[in-house]
């Protein structure tokens, strides 16, 4: 099972998929900015295969960083940002800034850029930003209804960075991390027009009843500067290139699966929901392989990707990856022959230090045995509390890439 999960991280590594992306040299220089859990690396990726002078700087999370020569690599907190994220946004706008129709910025995106980047709006604080994404991460909301609020709240998200980089031209490579492969959606795209509005982003709080800090409520009342919309010419010398996303790595996932004599059934690249109800109908849907050959005969993997979502209730530890294992364990009860394994590509499961957990026929049994309560863990979402006693926590550290949630369920 983990070598089904390594073979998708290993798809979406920047050395492997960047490299035949690159745009041509400029007739002027080249700039590189960006942000995500994979900048770092991606920055050393464009060293090492550009051949011309670069400058720049990006932004990664803690203990993301590797090395490069040319391009400042800045390291800030993820997935409530930081002064440090902030300092670092704001000189990637004033880096892009000045620049001649003959330059050119290359922006390295993938998943996390949208709280490691954060430069708030005129008349907001951190602090402000702080409070709005930690009410966001605990109310439920999926990750477009997330940065909506994110870009409207934003001085660079939406495509406000682009705006300031006219007239260079700009190109984005973005790892996808997101349902849907939207690059709009991607770190809130600070290089993409924006189809949302501010209206959208009240909606949002509304919805899910996010009590947001006074300034953030008139900053979104007021509406005074909408993010660029698609057709806006100011972002006519944009361009966007996705150089991974969550199918592709499914698909190679897919493919060692076969090489093994195991059919492969991807049933999505973008699932969404709670984590839980997602766990419970995997459950259901390996039982129905096992039981009747539907939809494929075993031996069968059951694939998919995407981002759940945790509404929290508790005060435990784990991230969503964790709790859809926990459901499933529960939901399947030792059924065996059916084991199973739930990580995040990047290697950090919510805020813990783990990617995930595997589930195997005897998860149950040996829970019980060391005291655990599976259903009492499930409704403190305390599923790091759960897994870690058992020793079935997937640790990997960070894997400098990002491609969303994997699961897969191998049925025997």
């Amino acid at each position: 099972m983990t070598g089904l999960f390594q073979t998708a991280v290993d798809a979406a590594q920047p050395t492997l998929c960047l490299p035949k992306h690159l745009p041509l040299r400029p007739k002027g220089r080249t700039i590189v900015i960006g942000a995500g859990k994979a900048s770092a690396a991606m920055a050393r990726v464009v060293e090492q295969h550009w051949d011309g002078p670069l400058s720049g700087l990006v932004v990664t999370r803690y203990d993301h960083a590797v090395p490069c020569e040319q391009i400042e690599i800045v390291e800030a907190a993820h997935p409530v940002p930081d002064a440090a994220g902030a300092a670092a946004a704001w000189r990637i706008l004033e880096t892009v800034q000045g620049l001649t129709a003959d330059d050119l910025v290359l922006c390295l995106i993938s998943g996390g850029g949208s709280a490691l980047m954060t430069l708030p709006a005129d008349g907001l604080t951190l602090d402000d930003k702080q409070a709005v994404n930690r009410a966001l991460l605990r109310s439920g909301a999926n990750i477009t209804e997330m940065n909506c609020v994110r870009k409207h709240l934003s001085a660079v998200k939406g495509g406000r960075l682009a705006i300031a980089a006219a007239p260079a031209r700009v190109v984005t490579l973005s790892i996808s991390d997101v349902p849907g492969d939207d690059p709009a959606v991607i770190a809130s795209g600070p290089t993409v027009a924006d189809a949302t509005t501010y209206e959208d982003a009240r909606e949002i709080l509304v919805r899910y009843g996010v009590k947001a800090p006074p300034a953030v409520e008139a900053c979104l009342r007021a509406a005074a500067d909408e993010t660029p919309k698609p057709g806006d010419p100011r972002l006519d010398r944009c361009e966007t290139v996705l150089i991974a996303t969550p199918q592709a790595s499914l698909e190679a996932a897919a493919e060692k699966a076969r090489q093994a004599g195991i059919t492969p059934i991807i049933l999505g690249d973008a699932i969404e929901g709670e984590s839980r109800d997602v766990g419970y109908v995997h459950a259901a849907i390996a039982r129905q392989v096992a039981r009747h050959g539907q939809p494929g005969q075993a031996p069968a993997v059951l694939l998919s990707g995407g981002e759940t979502t945790v509404t929290m209730q508790g005060k435990g530890r784990g991230g969503r990856n964790g709790e859809f294992a926990l459901a499933m364990a529960i939901a399947l009860d030792g059924d065996s022959g059916i084991h199973a394994i739930a990580c995040d590509t990047d290697g950090i499961d919510g805020s813990e230090d783990n990617a995930g957990a595997y589930v195997s026929p005897d998860t149950l049994q040996r829970a019980l045995k060391t005291g655990l309560n599976p259903r009492g863990h499930l409704a403190d979402n305390d599923a790091y509390g759960f897994f870690e006693p058992i020793g079935d926590l997937v640790k990997t550290g960070p894997t400098l890439t990002n491609v969303n949630d994997f699961r897969a369920v191998l049925i025997l």
